[in-house]
């Protein structure tokens, strides 16, 4: 959610964001319906202030009783219209998208990001590289047809080694993170209405989320939403931040609107699981705080062996909430080209407004915390690790950081019975 003095000041300012973002809303008439409340709210006020001076006078002055009487219809209409104002003007604010950086760049979809750098080499084969999906099913790691059998299509089944691999991993990037200064959490795996409308995720997402029927719950679509909401209608001490939280959840997320996409393998599914990054920051350090967090993500990946790029994403292709993001894309080898396996987004004030989190500090300034929201790893690292690691023999070897905790260095086929 936006300041509302921003509107107050500068409409333009907000008109010209709202339709480069592709926002509905009508700024014109909520700045309209806005003007009308402020106007309205200083006559009620001096209505009550007149109500009461004559009140005091009522004993005494029969013109006081009637003016007081009828000053009280008067409030009662005026007030009425100043609730009516209220609600249409906060339901129209709740769909008004975050301000932009000023090096967004224009564009309408994942193709018009910018790239920024690559790191690392593509690997090269002797053989026709296979993707996830054949790698999971042949080496017997990734079952989807048990998956959707048990539950519907888009879930899925990591087995044995795959399923020691992804335990690995998440482990591993936890443990980087923690060593980082990050506090490890385990969150629940649900969360109510006003937390998923506090970190953005309602109204503008509502088709990606599972509600859970009879309840004011959802599934989480990712920890991001617990996370952040861990500190609504709370007043942080300035000098202790930043907050920097990371927590392991599975994440579930309805896929609406990807008819079209490539949805092959296990890489756009129903129910995933993450390692997640959030900062809590002053305002003033939110840029220093969203690399630093592009930094981890980036860590991550070059100690796994992993060729990627960096993408500063368009105005089209990012969320309503975000203020400036960046995704990271891995090679996939089978897939023969890059695909989004992180995301780092500053959504500065957007999210502490809506769940009202603010800052304190000992010489007595206030605001709004700023949030960083950034992925660490997901299963799709999983997948870029077979497809760029599978070997002509059909096993896959593990990255050398992962052995520890996977006990073996590659996964082989199954032996023939």
């Amino acid at each position: 959610m936006i300041d509302i003095r921003i509107l107050r000041e500068n409409p333009e300012l907000v008109k010209a964001n709202a339709a480069r973002r592709g926002c509905r809303v009508d700024i014109d008439e909520l700045y309209r319906k806005d003007q009308e409340y402020l106007a309205l709210t200083r006559e009620v006020e001096e209505l009550r202030a007149e109500r009461n001076r004559l009140s005091d006078e009522c004993r005494t002055n029969p013109d006081a009783r009637t003016r007081v009487k009828e000053l009280k219809q008067v409030l009662t209409d005026k007030e009425q219209r100043q609730t009516t104002l209220k609600t249409e003007i906060d339901e129209l604010l709740t769909w008004l998208p975050n301000f932009l950086a000023d090096d967004v760049p224009d564009g309408t979809s994942d193709a018009d990001n910018a790239a920024l750098r690559v790191w690392g080499e593509k690997p090269s084969f002797s053989f026709k590289p296979r993707d996830h999906q054949d790698i999971g099913e042949q080496l017997g790691i990734i079952d989807t047809a048990r998956g959707a059998k048990v539950a519907q299509r888009g879930f899925y089944y990591w087995v044995g080694a795959g399923a020691q691999l992804t335990n690995a991993l998440f482990f591993w990037a936890q443990k980087e993170l923690i060593q980082r200064g990050f506090t490890s959490f385990l969150t629940p795996c649900a969360a109510k209405q006003d937390t998923l409308f506090g970190t953005g995720y309602l109204p503008f997402f509502a088709d990606q989320t599972y509600q859970i029927a009879n309840e004011n719950l959802a599934l989480i679509g990712t920890s991001e939403q617990t996370l952040v909401g861990y500190h609504a209608d709370e007043i942080l001490t300035a000098e202790q931040l930043p907050f920097r939280y990371t927590a392991f959840t599975p994440c579930f997320r309805t896929e609406a609107g990807s008819w079209g996409k490539a949805v092959r393998g296990i890489f756009r599914v129903h129910q995933f699981h993450k390692v997640e990054q959030i900062v809590f920051c002053l305002p003033e350090k939110s840029p220093e705080c969203h690399e630093m967090c592009q930094a981890n993500e980036e860590y991550l990946l070059q100690q796994l062996g992993i060729n990627y790029r960096v993408v500063k994403v368009c105005v089209g292709d990012m969320g309503a909430p975000g203020y400036k993001k960046y995704d990271i894309e891995a090679w996939f080898a089978g897939f023969d080209g890059y695909r989004e396996v992180t995301s780092n987004t500053n959504l500065t004030d957007f999210q502490a407004r809506r769940l009202n989190i603010r800052f304190k500090s000992e010489d007595g300034r206030k605001g709004f915390v700023h949030t960083i929201s950034a992925t660490a790893v997901t299963d799709r690292v999983v997948c870029a690790i077979l497809e760029n690691f599978q070997q002509e023999d059909g096993t896959v070897i593990i990255p050398e950081v992962l052995r520890p905790y996977t006990g073996f260095v590659k996964i082989e086929p199954p032996r023939k019975k």
